[in-house]
C-alpha cells in the first residue's frame, strides 16, 4: 500500500469531512422523481445536480433534449495540463420506478442502510462523483482536466444520452461509473470491508416483434384465418432455443401479447425479445438468426416485423481497463477496502465508453443491492470511503495516464 501524498491527502481528508452533506444531497435526489420517461422529474434530477455543481465552482452545460431529460456536463478545467483530455465521472440520475414512488417511498434510513428509489443505481453514485469533483475544485491536486456527465435515460438504453456518452469518452482519458459496488457473496462491509466492482459486462439487445395475422371467425369461418398467435407460439421456443450458456449468449421472450376477441382468429400479435451477448463479434450473428425466426412465416399468411427498440454495447475487458482496475484497488487498499473485479450479465453505460476505445472501469460508486426493487439499499457507511478511493484513483489515473 502506498503512502498518499501530500495533494492526496488533502483531497481525501476534505471528503472524511463531507458525510452529511453526502447524505443530504442523497436525500434530495431520491427524493425528486425521475422515471426515464418523466422529462419533468429527470430535468428537476438533473438541476439539483447542476446547482450542486455550479455552487462548488464547475462550468455547468445542460445538453437539451426533446423527448427525454436533458444532459449535464460539468467541467472542472485545468489550462496548465500538457494534456487535455479530462477523466470522466459518468452516472445517470433516472430510475426505473413509475411516478409518486419517492412519495411513497422517501429516502429513509434504517440501522447502516438507506432506502428510497434509486438511493443505490445510481442517485449515491452521482452524490459520490459530484463530492469528489467538488473536492478536486477546493483542493486541487489533479493532474488533469475533470468532466463530470450526468446522463437521463440509461434504465431504458440511453436513447437520447448515447451520443453524448461517446462523445464525451473519445475526448477523455480515461472513465469511471459510478453504478453501484457490490458486497461479495458471504461478506459484510461493516466487518470485511470488501467491494465487487465490475471489469466486464454484456451487451444487450431490446427487440419487439410485430406479427400480422388474418382475422376471421373462429366458429364460422375458422379455415379462413390466419392466427398471429400461433405464428409467435411456435417461434418463441426457437427464439428461446438460440441460448448458448457456455458462450455467454442468452435469449429471452420477455413480454408478449396479441388477439382481438376470443373468437376471432388473432390477426395480430407481439412480443419483446431480450438478447445478451459477450463480445462484439457475437451480436450481429445473433440479431440475424432472431431475424430469421421472427420474420419466416410459421404459420400460412401470416407475417412479421422484427424492430430494436434500444441496446448497450458490451463492456470488454482489455490491458487499459485492467491497469485501470489495478490503480482503483491500490487507491482502495489505501483506506483498508480489499477490491475484487466481477463479470456480470447486467448492462450499463460503460459499454459506450468502452466501445470508443477509452479505458473504463465500472462499480465503482457506494455499496448497494436489490437495485430495481422496494428492499434497494445502500449501505451508508461506505459513503465516504468510495468517495475517497474514487477521488485517489482519479488523481493516479490522471497523472499515469498518457
Amino acid at each position: 500500500m502506498s503512502a498518499l501524498s501530500p495533494e492526496e491527502q488533502k483531497v481525501t481528508e476534505w471528503l472524511a469531512n463531507r458525510k452529511e452533506g453526502m447524505v443530504a444531497l442523497l436525500r434530495e435526489l431520491v427524493d425528486t422523481d425521475s422515471g426515464s420517461y418523466d422529462k419533468a422529474g429527470v430535468d428537476a434530477a438533473g438541476e439539483v445536480v447542476a446547482r450542486f455543481h455550479r455552487a462548488n465552482g464547475l462550468d455547468v452545460e445542460i445538453v437539451p433534449d426533446s423527448r427525454f431529460g436533458d444532459a449535464v456536463r460539468a467541467r472542472l478545467p485545468n489550462p496548465a495540463a500538457n494534456d487535455q483530455r479530462p477523466v470522466l465521472l459518468l452516472g445517470h440520475r433516472d430510475t426505473v420506478f413509475p411516478q409518486g414512488e419517492p412519495t411513497r417511498r422517501p429516502f429513509t434510513i434504517k440501522g447502516s442502510r438507506a432506502y428510497g428509489p434509486g438511493v443505490a443505481d445510481m442517485k449515491s453514485g452521482v452524490v459520490i462523483s459530484a463530492f469528489v469533483a467538488a473536492a478536486f475544485a477546493e483542493c486541487g491536486g489533479l493532474a488533469s482536466p475533470l468532466l463530470m456527465l450526468t446522463t437521463s435515460d440509461e434504465e431504458i438504453g440511453s436513447p437520447s444520452s448515447r451520443p453524448v456518452i461517446e462523445a464525451a469518452a473519445r475526448e477523455s482519458r480515461c472513465v469511471f461509473n459510478a453504478e453501484p459496488s457490490r458486497l461479495p457473496a458471504g461478506t459484510e462491509f461493516a466487518r470485511d470491508h470488501r467491494q465487487s466492482v465490475t471489469s466486464g459486462r454484456k451487451g444487450g439487445v431490446f427487440m419487439r416483434a410485430e406479427f400480422t395475422g388474418k382475422p376471421a371467425h373462429s366458429g364460422a369461418n375458422y379455415e379462413k384465418g390466419a392466427s398471429a398467435i400461433v405464428d409467435l407460439g411456435i417461434k418463441i421456443p426457437k427464439l428461446q432455443g438460440l441460448t448458448d450458456l457456455e458462450k455467454g449468449v442468452t435469449v429471452n421472450v420477455g413480454l408478449i401479447g396479441g388477439g382481438q376477441t376470443v373468437n376471432t382468429i388473432a390477426p395480430s400479435a407481439w412480443c419483446e425479445i431480450d438478447l445478451r451477448y459477450v463480445t462484439a463479434v457475437q451480436r450481429d450473428e445473433m440479431v440475424g438468426k432472431i431475424t430469421a425466426i421472427v420474420e419466416t412465416p410459421e404459420v400460412a399468411g401470416t407475417s412479421a416485423v422484427l424492430s430494436i427498440k434500444g441496446e448497450f454495447l458490451p463492456l470488454e475487458r482489455s490491458s487499459e481497463s485492467a491497469a485501470l482496475y489495478e490503480t482503483y484497488r491500490e487507491a482502495a487498499a489505501a483506506f483498508g477496502i480489499g477490491v475484487n473485479a466481477e463479470f456480470t450479465g447486467g448492462c450499463a453505460d460503460s459499454g459506450f465508453t468502452a466501445a470508443q476505445g477509452t479505458p473504463t472501469l465500472c462499480s465503482v460508486g457506494r455499496i448497494g443491492g436489490m437495485a430495481h426493487t422496494p428492499d434497494e439499499f445502500l449501505e451508508v457507511e461506505s459513503i465516504v470511503p468510495a468517495a475517497q478511493t474514487l477521488a485517489l484513483a482519479v488523481m493516479r489515473a490522471a497523472a499515469r495516464v498518457e
